[in-house]
């Protein structure tokens, strides 16, 4: 394909790494992922099939490598960059890290944003106070701002919500909390496909299966300085601690590193399939991904938009991360999923609206099934 021919939007090399179906848009739920990803995964396995000597030893190359990517898509380095196996364990870390004090967290999050602070109020450690959002269903800094008391010692957000795909302003958050605040962010909903100041927060937690495309069991954290001396490490195991090959039968002081939020060995098969998928990331660049998937968007906004959908998300770019929610006045969400699955369409349905989430693979027919799929219910 020239370039003339290219569709707007489209990343040249990108999507020649996947397979999923034409009409596939649910990315914010799972992401899946690349030949390339699905390849390390084979030949980890194949390999420990075989092992010998020096298979295991081999085979745990892969978690610095992914490691190393991760800590420069973030901003950070090795230091402070941890591989865990899902974002929810990140955010435990970070909860039960927080001795005493009130955690400001949206009433309206994912509940993984939730559990971890219930959890800690009820050992007696920091205590959530619920944000509410503002009337578009929003968390911004001068909402974080009004809710703002001398016991509140951390934020705790979504850096994109996953109801509406708002893109929350992490650099302004970070500047109404100030210097003696923790910021805590769950990226899952947005590393790799939105630009965003990620050295901004003290905690950034993510998994590998959305927009990643690393399948399951897979994820990181960035810890700041801040972070790493104010956190305790409550839940470091074995593999978290400095001297771990040395087995003398003491307790090891914490490593002085992010990795001190380690807590056993992972995977290497699923740390090779982590390294795969970030390289493409890196290859193909956050920013260029970022504007192949916002010309989806566009497509998709217009397609449901013209037969009259209701739309949830945020239209601006800069507030908008890969999700398009909405909702039809004249059909429920599950007659409309029925509509989209008979033209090849994956979304996501809730019980009031349904969620579009496209990926720079994503080809503009997508928005031509979703355009037929709502034609078909007239």
């Amino acid at each position: 394909m020239t370039h003339a021919q290219r569709p707007a939007g489209a990343l040249p090399g990108y999507a020649e790494h996947f397979d999923e179906p034409e009409g596939y848009l649910d990315f914010a739920r799972y992401g899946p992922p690349s030949r390339a990803v699905l390849s390390a995964t084979a030949d980890a396995l194949a390999r420990s099939a075989r092992a010998d000597h020096d298979t295991v030893n081999d085979l745990m190359r892969a978690e610095p490598a992914a490691r190393d990517s991760a800590a420069r898509l973030a901003g950070s380095d090795l230091a402070h960059t941890v591989l865990l196996p899902n974002a929810s364990t990140g955010l435990f870390h970070a909860a039960f890290g927080i001795p005493t004090g009130v955690v400001l967290v949206p009433g309206t999050d994912f509940p993984a944003n939730h559990y971890p602070w219930r959890r800690t109020e009820a050992l007696g450690r920091a205590v959530p106070r619920w944000l509410e959002p503002d009337e578009r269903g929003r968390i911004t800094a001068d909402l974080v701002r009004g809710a703002l008391t001398d016991d509140v010692v951390a934020l705790a957000v979504s850096a994109v919500d996953f109801r509406t795909g708002f893109r929350l302003d992490l650099a302004a958050l970070r500047e109404v909390i100030g210097p003696d605040r923790l910021l805590i962010v769950d990226a899952i909903q947005g590393f790799g496909i939105a630009d965003l100041p990620w050295q901004a927060a003290d905690v950034v937690v993510a998994g590998g299966q959305k927009w990643l495309r690393a399948s399951w069991s897979t994820g990181f954290a960035t810890l700041s300085d801040r972070a790493l001396e104010r956190l305790e490490p409550t839940l470091t195991g074995w593999t978290g601690v400095e001297d771990v090959a040395v087995f003398d039968d003491a307790e090891h002081p914490p490593s002085a590193g992010a990795q001190r939020w380690s807590i056993t060995n992972l995977s290497p098969v699923t740390a090779a399939a982590f390294a795969a998928a970030l390289a493409i990331v890196e290859r193909a660049t956050v920013p260029a991904i970022e504007a192949a998937v916002a010309a989806r968007l566009d497509e998709l906004t217009d397609a449901v938009r013209s037969h009259g959908a209701e739309i949830l998300s945020p239209t601006t770019p800069a507030d908008r991360g890969g999700i398009l929610s909405f909702r039809l006045p004249t059909a429920a969400p599950a007659t409309v999923a029925k509509a989209l699955h008979a033209h090849g369409v994956t979304p996501t349905v809730r019980a009031t609206s349904l969620r579009l989430s496209p990926h720079a693979s994503t080809r503009p027919a997508a928005a031509a099934r979703v355009r037929a799929a709502l034609a078909s219910l007239r």
